[in-house]
């Protein structure tokens, strides 16, 4: 979490009061929380509505259960926030890059992620959301992982998480293009969510985004040098071929299995994950590297690199997987 969305955080602790009550203090956190809404408006340079949420998965879950349009259709790929919600929705094949093989036929809702949570490789979804809407369909697009990173895809719905850019954890926002497309249920947020607003935390996320994504071509850098040195001692890069985003990247060590090398990793103080960190404690086999037909998926294990990541970091996480794959 950001310094300056810690800060923002605590202020928003010292004017707290409920957005929805009448009285003086009510009506200056109200304020508060318009002003805050408009500015991740302006910020994420969209000029639909913003729903604020506890995060990505209840903005998914708000989007497919409230949408007039049923899902019709999910990648194959999806984060299992969706997938669970997905019923006998198509799913939709990839490629062994992880991208999209097909758009889908049928009119509907469809939800596809821009930017993978396992591999970090990115969608066309511009291409995507125009085939779709041709169809007579939305796209809805879970952006936890390309929010305050790259720009958003010209979806219809758009569901994002603040820790995922440096807010806190427990507060994200569904952006809608327009309230018609949602049915509401009574409660805060128009109706569209119901319970009290947090209003510490949405402030916060503000914040976040305010910082500016600059720090994206550092990280870039740092892959590259994380990559080359171990494709050098015999790693095999997951979806190498695919624009990625350069914070996750999903690395094959082979003939160690992920949870051994996890245990390894962690010893030596380095915090890596075997899939999604969502269901890293789960023994099943990755749906994504299923998907994609990745040979040794069990071997997979996926490193991000954060804002503070140096070199000096990577060149240590390197020394590391030499040992471990010796």
């Amino acid at each position: 979490m950001l310094p300056q969305a810690q800060a923002a955080m605590a202020e928003g602790f010292r004017i707290w009061a409920n957005p929805s009550s009448p009285h003086k203090a009510g009506r200056a956190a109200r304020a508060a929380l318009e002003e805050a809404r408009g500015r991740v408006k302006a910020l994420l340079g969209w000029s639909g509505e913003v729903v604020f949420t506890s995060g990505a998965s209840e903005a998914l879950g708000v989007a497919i259960s409230r949408s007039i349009k049923p899902l019709v259709a999910v990648s194959q790929v999806e984060h299992e926030a969706v997938l669970r919600l997905a019923g006998d929705a198509v799913r939709l094949p990839v490629d062994a890059g992880g991208i999209l093989a097909a758009a889908p036929e049928a009119g509907g809702l469809v939800a596809v992620q821009q930017v993978n949570n396992e591999t970090g490789v990115i969608q066309p979804l511009d291409a995507l959301a125009a085939s779709v809407r041709e169809g007579g369909g939305w796209l809805l697009a879970d952006c936890a992982q390309g929010a305050g990173k790259i720009a958003l895809p010209q979806a219809d719905l758009i569901a994002l998480s603040a820790h995922k850019f440096g807010g806190p954890i427990g507060v994200g926002a569904l952006l809608v293009r327009d309230w018609a497309m949602l049915k509401p249920t009574g409660g805060q947020e128009r109706g569209y969510r119901p319970g009290t607003e947090n209003l510490p935390g949405v402030l916060a996320m503000v914040a976040a985004l305010e910082a500016g994504s600059g720090w994206m071509e550092q990280a870039a850098t740092l892959r590259k040098s994380l990559e080359d040195q171990l494709v050098a001692s015999g790693c095999e890069v997951i979806a190498a071929g695919s624009p990625r985003l350069p914070t996750i990247g999903a690395y094959r060590m082979p003939g160690r299995s992920a949870n051994a090398q996890l245990i390894r990793f962690d010893g030596m103080g380095f915090a890596v994950s075997a899939g999604s960190a969502c269901s890293s404690g789960s023994l099943k086999a990755s749906h994504v590297l299923t998907a994609m037909g990745v040979e040794g998926a069990g071997e997979v294990i996926r490193v991000s690199i954060g804002r503070e990541t140096t070199a000096a970091e990577i060149d240590a996480f390197v020394a590391a997987w030499r040992e471990i794959a010796a």
